[in-house]
């Protein structure tokens, strides 16, 4: 067949063609599916049933009509396809049952490593409506982010103002805070060893700095963040909350950590940023002091295609709200040189994230 342009697809190509526009044009419903079931709260019913439910089970559950149970089904087929449930065969001839997955266990309610918090962040539909407007931000030139263009507002100055986005930040932070440093803590607990002073800088209500102030007692922590975050937070005998501001100053530590914080920001600001953090190790020696980052480095080695994909769609996921971006290791490392930084170790030890160390 041939094309307008003078292209010639096999009848092969041209469905192949249509089928890969098709599943990316259609690729929201994954989202959508994933946050229908959360709103329902399907995996805390299924992983409180103690033991794989049925659909007529799981429809009596969710307390909904008995007619639209063939739409709980077709729900859970997609869910199923994406691996946060898994169907199980009844040995005596029954109905199929659903169970959960590592992923499903991931989305239950109250548990402490549960992701529900970043999933309804990001599903938000304030959080959303951006993404309407990339085209028409990225043609004009009145506008920081397509946030800004939206809601009349940055992100930071619309979370300082309005609670409840305030609040749905700060949760999704923390939920995947809790799941990091359990996995620093259970992994990687070296990497503060020897360090008789840290600042989480950016680090919200204080969910990370909170489990390594229990984990090393004589360490002295911090938080450092913007009024509106730390304000009325009460620390214990090795944490403080800091009100401040990362652009002016950063408390004198051994050792200065950013989680999910530098990929916020663009070129000149992270290099304002580390400038400031190289005076607050001032003096420290190479085993103390650091600035450790934990942040995607989009080049890191060994990984499949979808882990790749996902990477990108962290970086294309900044761009309706901030101007950072993530980074390949070559950029990394040219803001390390730039700011003044000598020397810096990557560990690809936290999934898509890395952790990297910087030494002055």
């Amino acid at each position: 067949m041939a094309l307008q342009n003078g292209d010639e697809l096999s009848t092969e190509q041209l469905l192949h063609a249509q089928a890969h526009v098709w599943n990316h044009l259609f690729s929201f419903i994954n989202s959508m599916s994933l946050k229908c079931a959360l709103q329902l709260g399907i995996p805390d019913i299924i992983h409180n049933h103690a033991k794989p439910i049925t659909l007529s089970e799981l429809v009596d559950a969710l307390s909904i009509p008995a007619g639209k149970s063939h739409f709980v089904y077709r729900l859970m087929r997609i869910l199923v396809h994406s691996e946060f449930f898994v169907r199980v065969a009844d040995g005596d001839g029954g109905e199929e049952q659903y169970w959960i997955t590592p992923a499903s266990l991931l989305l239950l309610r109250n548990t402490p490593l549960s992701m529900a918090p970043f999933v309804r962040l990001m599903l938000d539909p304030y959080m959303m409506k951006p993404f309407d407007h990339i085209s028409e931000w990225l043609a004009s030139e009145k506008h920081s982010s397509p946030f800004e263009l939206v809601h009349g507002r940055s992100l930071f100055e619309y979370v300082g103002q309005e609670a409840g986005l305030n609040n749905l930040l700060n949760e999704a932070t923390s939920s995947d805070s809790r799941l990091f440093t359990h996995v620093l803590l259970r992994d990687h607990k070296q990497v503060l060893e020897g360090i008789t002073s840290l600042v989480d800088v950016g680090g919200g209500t204080g969910t990370t700095v909170e489990a390594i102030a229990d984990a090393f007692p004589d360490m002295k922590c911090m938080v450092l963040d913007l009024p509106h975050v730390v304000g009325g937070l009460e620390g214990t005998n090795n944490l403080t909350y800091i009100a401040g501001d990362m652009f002016e100053a950063i408390p004198s530590v051994d050792a200065v950590l950013f989680k999910w914080v530098l990929h916020d920001w663009d070129d000149e600001s992270c290099i304002k940023i580390l400038k400031k953090c190289k005076e607050a190790i001032a003096g420290k020696d190479k085993t103390g002091g650091k600035v450790i980052i934990v942040d995607i480095v989009m080049d890191v080695n060994g990984r499949d295609d979808k882990e790749m994909e996902t990477s990108f769609f962290f970086d294309i996921a900044l761009m309706p709200y901030l101007t950072g971006y993530e980074r390949t290791e070559k950029e990394w490392a040219k803001l390390f040189f730039d700011a003044g930084f000598t020397d810096y170790k990557i560990t690809p030890s936290f999934g898509l994230r890395s952790l990297i160390q910087v030494y002055p």
